[in-house]
């Protein structure tokens, strides 16, 4: 189903919204701690002026100019907005939804109405920015329907179809009868090289902003192995370049350690997961600059759903999440000790996009490396260091606040008190506010 059959649905969904009010000319929000997200100290009593939509200047002290309206956060930590470089966000949580039933009786408008809601649950989380990658084109739908101003949630680079092998991760063919057919069931199969490059130039005339693949099996699915490289290396090194001379990253889920090293090398921009990585394959990734995703959240969410409720899962999963989630918290602390560059994801659409914080934090990084992995380092992941993941001039002013201080206390960063995105505040003193007033609470 395309994109433009699906807007008018998501089109609908503004009234639930209203209309975003116009943001102030200018701003000053006195700010009384400062992390801005580049891995200076915190600064403490400046203010933050804003001009529309962006960042004009910090300040040191707490004063206004004349005729600008004032936010006082002067009791409060700010920081950037945050950002989640690993969402899907139309996937309900596994606890709660039987997953082969949904996927059989529910289609594309239906995912696009569960994505609007689950990207406003995000952004009243703090998370202003997120990079969707897996979806289809309901998730190009809801995109074009927040930057519209249609529905409020954070801003989305999108991938489409992940792009893999007949009978890997994400072939929607898996555990199904085999006469079982759907016209996008196919949209991501890649079984050559000339498949990988088209593959990856209909996701880009279809208006993916990134580009996701599966070289290895997975957890969630059934029938295929997580720790056997399915993809050749011809054929993802031919995605990486095809994307790569289209302007888009690479996100590449990836579990053991062979399949990683022949993916970094082919060039990919990201490893989502890499579970079974080992210092030899960090050392790797960092030669080449790659950056590790690690998403603890999906296997802490999935390995209860295996455990309590497995009759909800796709067959034969439940039986591969018990054997696997718990070994991505183990390995953090080989991946923390190497250097490689961390980004921030929780492989989840509905649910707690926080809940990394506090895993990422209780299993060996730092909460200021966590910050960073959410900011800054996520932005330069996605390539649009220039526009978030910083509170620097020229940035879009996209604000969190906590009420105390998140180095000493990682659980603060559990429920923000304040949101902004793009000059318009969405969350102020724990609530939403009139811009989203129909948002989750």
């Amino acid at each position: 189903m395309r994109c433009w059959r699906i807007l008018p649905a998501i089109m609908a969904l503004a009234s639930l919204a209203g209309p975003a009010p116009a943001a102030a000319s200018d701003t000053a929000i006195f700010a009384g701690t400062l992390i801005d997200g580049t891995g200076r100290p915190p600064q403490t009593g400046v203010t933050i002026l804003l001009h529309d939509d962006r960042i004009a200047a910090i300040t040191s002290g707490l004063h206004a100019p004349a005729g600008a309206a004032v936010i006082d956060l002067s009791h409060e930590t700010v920081m950037p907005g945050f950002i989640d470089c690993h969402v899907h966000i139309a996937a309900r949580l596994p606890s709660r939804t039987n997953e082969t039933e949904y996927r059989l009786t529910h289609n594309d408008i239906n995912r696009a109405f569960d994505g609007a809601v689950f990207v406003r649950q995000m952004l009243q989380q703090g998370f202003t920015s997120a990079r969707d990658v897996g979806g289809g084109d309901w998730t190009t739908a809801v995109r074009d329907a927040i930057d519209a101003g249609q529905i409020p949630g954070p801003r989305l680079w999108v991938s489409l179809e992940p792009l893999g092998p007949t009978a890997g991760h994400g072939d929607e063919h898996d555990g199904l009868d085999a006469a079982l057919s759907h016209p996008g069931w196919d949209n991501g199969l890649v079984d050559s090289v000339d498949e990988a490059r088209l593959r990856v130039r209909e996701h880009k005339r279809r208006g993916a902003t990134v580009i996701k693949m599966m070289p290895s099996g997975g957890i969630a699915s059934s029938g295929d192995d997580p720790r056997a490289q399915l993809m050749t290396n011809e054929e993802m090194k031919a995605v990486v370049d095809t994307a790569h001379s289209l302007g888009l990253k690479v996100a590449a889920h990836i579990y053991p350690a062979g399949a990683i090293e022949n993916a970094v090398r082919a060039g990919v921009d990201s490893v989502e997961h890499g579970s079974f990585a080992t210092a030899q394959t960090f050392a790797l990734m960092k030669a080449h600059g790659t950056y590790l995703v690690p998403t603890l959240t999906v296997y802490d969410v999935f390995y209860a759903a295996a455990r309590d409720t497995p009759e909800l899962l796709a067959p034969g999963t439940a039986k591969k999440e018990l054997a696997n989630d718990l070994l991505p918290k183990k390995n953090l602390k080989l991946a923390l000790s190497s250097g490689v560059k961390i980004a921030y994801g929780t492989d989840i659409g509905e649910g707690d996009h926080a809940m990394e914080f506090r895993l990422l934090i209780d299993n060996g990084m730092a909460p200021a490396d966590a910050i960073l992995a959410a900011t800054s380092r996520a932005a330069d992941l996605i390539g649009a260091a220039d526009r978030i993941g910083s509170v620097q001039p020229g940035r879009f002013a996209d604000l969190v606040a906590v009420s105390g201080d998140p180095l000493t206390d990682h659980a603060l960063l559990d429920h923000v008190d304040f949101v902004m995105k793009g000059g318009l505040v969405y969350r102020r003193n724990g609530a939403a506010t009139e811009a989203d007033p129909d948002a989750p609470k």
